[in-house]
C-alpha cells in the first residue's frame, strides 16, 4: 500500500510517499504562510509524487473523542474542527490539509493520526490536574500530551536498537525541536509526558516558555496589567530560547557557546537544567530506565545538549561516549561502555508511524 503522509504546519506542508516496504519514494515540502498554501502547488506536488492508495494526515489534537487513528468522513472532520479551541493554530493547519488533499484526491481513503492519541491512556495520576472537578468535567481539562507520533516511533525503534524486550522496555524519549517534550514509555505505552493541556507545558522550547508558575501568569494580568492575549503571545512566541539567547536556533546558540559567549552558556544551562529535571521525572514514573532516546532537530544534531543532559544523570546509569556522541549518524548508540543504560540518537520518523497507523485502520 502506497501511503501519502501529509504534515501541515504554519510555515510548510510536508508530503512523503511511502511504498509497501516503507521506503520513501518521493517527497515535497511546500511553503506556507500562517498555514495557508497554494492549491496549485499542492496539485503539482501530488502529481510528481505519483498515485497513492491511502493518505495519512498528522493532526495535533484528538481531545477525548479520538483515542487512535480514524478513517476520515464528514463526521470525523467535523469532530476535529470542534477541537480547534484546544489547539487553534495547529488544528486549523491540519484541517486545511485534509480539505485540500481531499479536494484533489477525492477517491483515495484518508486517515487522521493524532499526536495526542499515544497519551490517551495515561494513568489517572499522570493525566489529572488537581483543579476543581467541575472544571475537569465541563472543560475536558486533563493532561493530553503531544508529539505522540514521534514518541511512539522513537520508543519502538530504541527497543529494537538496544535489543530490549519491547513488551517491558522502560524508555524515556526526548523529542527536542522547536517544540519539545519528553515521554516515559513502558512496554510501548506512554505512562507520563511533559506537555499537558496545551503544548506550552514542560521543558524550554524554541519560542515557548515551558512550565512557569501559574501565579506568575495571574500576577502579570492582575498586577502588571497585561491582557490575557499579551501574556499568551509572550509565552508562546517570545519566550524559550528566543527570550534567553535572542534566537530560537540551537545551532546558532551552540556556535556562540563554542566561541565563549556568556549568554549562550547561560541559555544552555537553563535548557539543560529543565531537560535533566524532566528526564529524572520521567524515569521516576517508569521506576527505572533501560534506554534514553534523543530525537528531533535538536535531539539529533546538538551533541552538547545530549552530553550536558546525561552528565548530570550518571546516578541513573547514563553516560555518553564523547567520540560517538560528537557526530552520530542516526540511528546510533552513543553510550559510553560499560554504562548499564543505553543512550540513543534516533531519527524522527513520524511518517513511518503515520503510515503504519493508516495501514492498520484500512486493512485491520
Amino acid at each position: 500500500m502506497r501511503v501519502l503522509v501529509v504534515n501541515c504546519g504554519s510555515s510548510s506542508v510536508k508530503l512523503r510517499m511511502l511504498d509497501g516496504t516503507d521506503t520513501v519514494t518521493g517527497h515535497a515540502d511546500l511553503a506556507a504562510v500562517a498555514g495557508e498554501f497554494s492549491l496549485a502547488s499542492l496539485r503539482q506536488a501530488l502529481t510528481g509524487l505519483g498515485p497513492a492508495d491511502a493518505v495519512g494526515h498528522r493532526i495535533v489534537h484528538g481531545g477525548r473523542e479520538f483515542r487512535g487513528p480514524v478513517r476520515l468522513d464528514p463526521d470525523v472532520v467535523a469532530g476535529i474542527a470542534e477541537l480547534r479551541d484546544l489547539a487553534p493554530l495547529h488544528q486549523s493547519f491540519g484541517l486545511a490539509g485534509i480539505r485540500a488533499v481531499g479536494e484533489l484526491l477525492p477517491d483515495v481513503p484518508a486517515v487522521a493520526c493524532f499526536d495526542t492519541a499515544f497519551h490517551t491512556d495515561l494513568p489517572y495520576a499522570a493525566a489529572t490536574y488537581p483543579v476543581p472537578a467541575e472544571w475537569r468535567e465541563r472543560y475536558a481539562i486533563r493532561r493530553y500530551g503531544f508529539h505522540g507520533l514521534s514518541h511512539a516511533y522513537a520508543a519502538r525503534r530504541a527497543a529494537e536498537l538496544a535489543g530490549l524486550d519491547a513488551s517491558t522496555a522502560r524508555v524515556v524519549t526526548c523529542h527536542l525541536g522547536s517544540g519539545a517534550s519528553l515521554a516515559a514509555v513502558r512496554g510501548g505505552r506512554s505512562v507520563d509526558t511533559t506537555m499537558g493541556f496545551t503544548p506550552l507545558e514542560g521543558i524550554v522550547m524554541g519560542t515557548r516558555s515551558g512550565t512557569v508558575d501559574p501565579g506568575l501568569v495571574l500576577w502579570l494580568q492582575t498586577t502588571a496589567g497585561l491582557s490575557a492575549a499579551e501574556v499568551s503571545r509572550a509565552l508562546e512566541a517570545h519566550s524559550g530560547l528566543l527570550a534567553l539567547a535572542g534566537t530560537q536556533d540551537m545551532a546558532t546558540i551552540l556556535s556562540r557557546y563554542r566561541a565563549g559567549d556568556r549568554a549562550a552558556r547561560r541559555t544552555l544551562d537553563v535548557y539543560q537544567h529543565r531537560l535533566r529535571a524532566g528526564i529524572g521525572a520521567m524515569t521516576a514514573a517508569l521506576g527505572g530506565l533501560d534506554a534514553l532516546v534523543f530525537t528531533g532537530g535538536i535531539g539529533e544534531h546538538a551533541p552538547e545538549v545530549r552530553a550536558g543532559a546525561v552528565a548530570g544523570l550518571a546516578f541513573l546509569g547514563l553516560a555518553v561516549d564523547p567520540d560517538r556522541n560528537a557526530a552520530p549518524v542516526p540511528d546510533a548508540d552513543v553510550t559510553a561502555d560499560p554504562a548499564p543504560v543505553r543512550t540513543l540518537v534516533v531519527e524522527a520518523r513520524e511518517d513511518l508511524e503515520i503510515a503504519a497507523q493508516v495501514r492498520t485502520v484500512l486493512t485491520g
